[in-house]
């Protein structure tokens, strides 16, 4: 496996290998691929990092282990010219269960690999120093306990691992100060290094240990704070959606509530407004086939007038409604001179006020102006002004009234009717579609005020209603002023 391969990781590992290839001598570079490739023995797609961290250092401990075992050995060999094969072989007896674990890694087999680490290598250890050789590697005991702590994850495997290489030092000792020919080392030179080597790979171990716990912690932080993220992320999603669920309900119930509406208008038209329609098809069929005397159609003027006035409020009420229902429909706000609205609304239904002989009484400030939407103001005082009319008795009185209120004008029509009950007035203020007959039988279809109380909104305001049953009623609202728009 080629070393740019395998520290091909990041920038940082990236620098570091073109740096040792462009610096380090050859047998540098291939001694550092060959530990390279001896930490990555066994090591699998199906460990996780923690595991495969682990594995590399039992590998490159285990790999150290060989090396010393057996060229110190051979060491020795050559420094003292004799050496008896079974000294030689004995002496390599511990390096032979570090190869042993190598090959079992490479095979994947760890828990064997451990176990042959654990039992065999204090076993064996025993075996040199049983047959009189001493190679100096008493601390290899203490060297098991501390890797059996890391690498065995069972507590009771652990705890037997230092039991057993513990007790195995501890006889060793016994069996060396009680033995009448306790072993003898088999160079001095060979003694020396294996007890500086021992002391070396504990520290060694402990410092790569902490090193990879230490990783491990931040990995398991990273992983955390990750975590965290998402799951902030995924509320994040889970509001959105909910939000996106309330208004999708919302949304349904007034969909609802729309085709309710859109069916009882439906109901309007094929039945309130054909009606006056069929009845002036047959006066003129009537009148075509036998005529009509000039009495008799001066006594059916009022009532088709009537029928007329409503089937104009009615198709008039029904576009507007229709136009503000559309999405491109929208408030087009400009200064407006009221005085000039409310006299041609006025005498716009003037027919209406004198057919029932009520007395019209206006009380309207000169140069009045506010900044709202024409059209629909002027809707808004027809519609109020024409439930004025129906509801107000014959010889009535009708109050049609502005004031300047500074940074509003207020706008009110009041009238001597027969007021509102409690009951039409909680329908009235829950926008519930309804509708009621005026004085003179007067039809209506309940469409006017929803519109008035929804074009008001549209321009800031809202329908102010004050009403007694037998008392009359008094509708008012406040538009914004001209003057203090500038």
């Amino acid at each position: 496996m080629e070393l740019n391969v395998l520290l091909r990781k990041s920038p940082v590992t990236w620098l570091r290998s073109v740096i040792i290839e462009k610096t380090l001598t050859v047998p540098v570079r291939k001694s550092i691929q060959l530990l390279t490739v001896v930490r990555s023995l066994g090591i699998a797609d199906s460990l996780d990092d923690h595991e495969r961290s682990k594995l590399a250092i039992f590998n490159q401990l285990c790999f150290f282990q060989l090396l010393t075992g057996t060229i110190l050995p051979l060491f020795a060999l050559m420094e003292r010219g004799h050496l008896a094969m079974d000294h030689l072989l004995l002496a390599c007896l511990p390096a032979s269960v570090s190869l042993i674990v190598l090959v079992l890694n490479a095979r994947k087999k760890y828990e064997s690999a451990f176990y042959a680490y654990f039992l065999l290598y204090p076993l064996f250890i025993c075996i040199v120093y049983l047959n009189r050789v001493d190679l100096g590697i008493e601390l290899y005991f203490v060297l098991c306990g501390i890797l059996s702590v890391f690498f065995l994850q069972n507590t009771g495997k652990m705890v037997f691992a230092i039991s057993f290489s513990m007790i195995s030092y501890f006889a060793l000792f016994l069996v060396r100060r009680q033995s009448e020919f306790p072993p003898q080392p088999i160079d001095n030179t060979v003694y020396l290094l294996n007890e500086i080597l021992g002391i070396v790979y504990i520290f060694y171990a402990l410092f790569l240990i902490m090193r990879e716990n230490a990783g491990y912690q931040f990995r398991l932080l990273q992983k955390n704070r990750n975590l965290h993220e998402k799951n902030l992320e995924i509320e994040r999603q889970q509001n959105v959606i909910a939000e996106k669920a309330i208004l999708l309900e919302e949304q349904h119930a007034e969909m609802q509530e729309l085709d309710k509406l859109k069916n009882k208008l439906f109901s309007i038209v094929s039945h309130d407004l054909k009606a006056p329609m069929f009845a002036l098809r047959n006066l003129f069929q009537q009148l075509g086939a036998q005529g009509v005397s000039g009495k008799e159609l001066q006594e059916l003027v009022p009532s088709i007038v009537n029928d007329l006035n409503y089937s104009t409020a009615l198709v008039e009420n029904l576009l507007e409604w229709a136009k503000s229902q559309m999405e491109s429909s929208g408030v087009y706000p400009k200064h407006l001179e009221l005085n000039r609205i409310i006299d041609e609304t006025v005498e716009l239904l003037m027919p209406q006020i004198r057919n029932k002989q009520i007395t019209l009484v206006r009380r309207v400030d000169t140069a009045l102006y506010a900044f709202a939407d024409e059209n629909m103001v002027r809707l808004v005082i027809r519609n109020i002004l024409s439930n004025a009319i129906k509801f107000t008795p014959e010889k009535g009185e009708i109050i049609v009234g502005a004031n300047d209120m500074f940074t509003s004008v207020e706008i009110y029509i009041k009238d001597s009717g027969k007021g509102i009950s409690r009951e039409e007035m909680q329908k009235i203020n829950k926008s519930i579609f309804y509708s009621t007959h005026g004085t003179k039988n007067e039809s209506g279809t309940g469409l006017g005020l929803m519109l008035c109380k929804e074009f008001l909104h549209k321009n800031e305001s809202r329908l102010l209603i004050e009403s007694e049953p037998g008392c009359g009623s008094t509708f008012s609202f406040a538009l914004k002023s001209s003057w203090s728009d500038e």
